[in-house]
């Protein structure tokens, strides 16, 4: 009889519908390029080295240990639970169902934001590479046009089928990593100075009332919005093979493999700009530096990397998306869940939520033409909802170590990812991290979310008002209307529904 430990999906009550044909590279390549390196820290690097100067490198370090936390806790729930929409549906195992609901519903929300915050990294690498991308004088507007063009892009890609998304994903994956390899090897034959350059702050505490403390809490953003998605290699969970063996050593290579070669880059591009105080390394960013050292010719092959990487960086979050909300909606967890949930006969992929993603992400791009401040908000906040997605499953997970009830049973002969003693102590961490990291993300800071004129209170506070607001009003939602009509629809629902003993 099949159990929530079997691969297939009986167990949670559901039937197969996705088609099964991603490989072990495949889900790697999802979490990776999630992460992607080259876009996060092409897109960042500029903000960290404007707070925080060299020294800023230290918060990448920071930011790895802790969300290895959460890395080794995800890795564990990925193995007893390969389902799509992995936050929503451990939240759902792990806790109550409106726990559940409150992480897909934050996860959903933050992904569809993150689709056009990831698109604007266009308009960063894009114009540098040649003129014929400048389309408008406007560089809000030029953003949107380039934006738009990568999110339709990817929409069609994602709706035309999954193994069409692995393939342009994964070849993605491995140009980025080859460049970014290379990238490594360039910087380091370049170097002028040692690595103490990690060690000067250029003052940039001087001006804030905990000193650098202060500054490095800031500039420790640009590593924050950058290493997570990781759980996108369990997402997809549904559409992989053998995915309680895979999926757990994605997430946690694509971590391991983020630090490591972003790391370096953000070092070695330190060690190697020819003037470490030249003043337009805090807006050129590493597109800069990259230039600098390198010169046109060669640096532009590694920005025309950089765009591949931008690429399918935002078809995995779309991809991410999709399956969150075909997760919640064959649960009735969203409205229209029925169509939302409906797989393609054609494609076996879920196609009404490719688009509603895309649209969506579109007209959040719009407002950037004449509020970008109020983008920098949303942006700002999506990414503190993705991590208070992550803290409504570890905070459950450890309420269910401390009854005694993680792991759940398993299955003779099948082999589990599992981090035994340690478990408590790291999923222990992995919560005080995370609750850490959503304070310091949200923390009202005039430079983060209203960092030009005009000045208002409701920017300086958006992340607290505007990720409360989404919260509330979506849970509201969910209690009067939604909570009534919750549970899997008929048309997904298994032939039979095992006990899930593993609850």
């Amino acid at each position: 009889m099949s159990t929530p430990s079997d691969d297939g999906l009986a167990g949670f009550g559901y039937k197969q519908e996705l088609e099964r044909t991603l490989g072990n590279f495949h889900t790697f390549a999802a979490g990776i390029s999630y992460i992607s390196i080259l876009t996060g820290t092409f897109q960042l690097f500029y903000f960290g080295f404007s707070f925080g100067g060299p020294a800023y490198w230290w918060s990448w370090p920071m930011v790895f240990v802790g969300q290895l936390m959460v890395a080794l806790s995800f890795a564990e729930l990925a193995a007893h639970y390969p389902v799509a929409g992995s936050i929503y549906n451990w939240s759902k195992r792990l806790g109550s169902p409106h726990v559940a609901w409150l992480a897909g519903w934050m996860m959903l929300t933050a992904s569809i934001v993150t689709i056009a915050a990831v698109a604007l990294a266009y308009q960063i690498t894009l114009p540098q590479i040649s003129s014929f991308f400048s389309f408008s004088g406007d560089s809000a507007v030029n953003a949107v046009i380039l934006g738009t063009v990568l999110i339709v892009f990817t929409t069609l890609v994602n709706a035309w089928g999954v193994k069409l998304m692995a393939r342009i994903n994964s070849a993605g994956v491995f140009i980025e990593l080859i460049a970014a390899v290379l990238l490594i090897v360039a910087l380091a034959v370049n170097i002028t100075r040692g690595p103490e350059v990690v060690m000067q702050t250029n003052d940039t505490g001087a001006d804030q009332p905990w000193g650098y403390f202060g500054a490095f809490l800031v500039a420790s953003l640009a590593s924050t919005y950058v290493m997570y998605g990781f759980d996108t290699a369990s997402s997809l969970g549904e559409e992989s093979h053998d995915p309680r063996k895979n999926a757990p050593k994605a997430i946690l290579r694509a971590l391991i493999a983020s630090f490591v070669i972003g790391g370096l880059i953000l070092l070695l591009a330190l060690m190697a700009v020819r003037d470490i105080d030249n003043p337009e390394i805090a807006t050129g960013g590493l597109q800069f530096i990259v230039l600098d050292v390198l010169g046109s010719t060669v640096g532009t092959i590694f920005l025309l990397a950089v765009v591949i990487a931008i690429t399918v960086c935002n078809l995995a979050v779309q991809s991410a998306s999709i399956r969150m909300m075909f997760a919640m909606g064959r649960d009735n967890n969203l409205p229209a869940g029925k169509h939302l949930a409906r797989v393609s006969p054609k494609t076996k992929t879920p196609v009404i939520p490719a688009i509603v993603s895309g649209v969506i992400a579109v007209l959040i791009l719009v407002v950037n033409v004449g509020q970008p401040q109020i983008f920098t908000v949303i942006t700002s906040i999506g990414i503190i909802m993705i991590y208070l997605a992550y803290l409504l499953v570890t905070v459950p997970m450890l309420v269910k170590r401390f009854r005694g009830q993680w792991p759940p049973p398993k299955v003779a002969g099948t082999e589990y990812f599992s981090l035994g003693k340690l478990g408590l102590p790291v999923n222990i961490l992995g919560v005080l991290w995370g609750g850490a990291i959503v304070v310091n993300l949200a923390w009202p800071r005039r430079e983060v979310y209203n960092a030009t004129e005009p000045y208002h209170w409701y920017l300086e506070w958006g992340a607290v008002l505007f990720v409360g607001a989404v919260a509330v009003a979506g849970f509201a939602y969910y209690w009067f209307v939604l909570r009534h009509k919750s549970g899997v629809l008929a048309d997904h629902a298994a032939e039979a529904h095992p006990e899930e003993a593993a609850q």
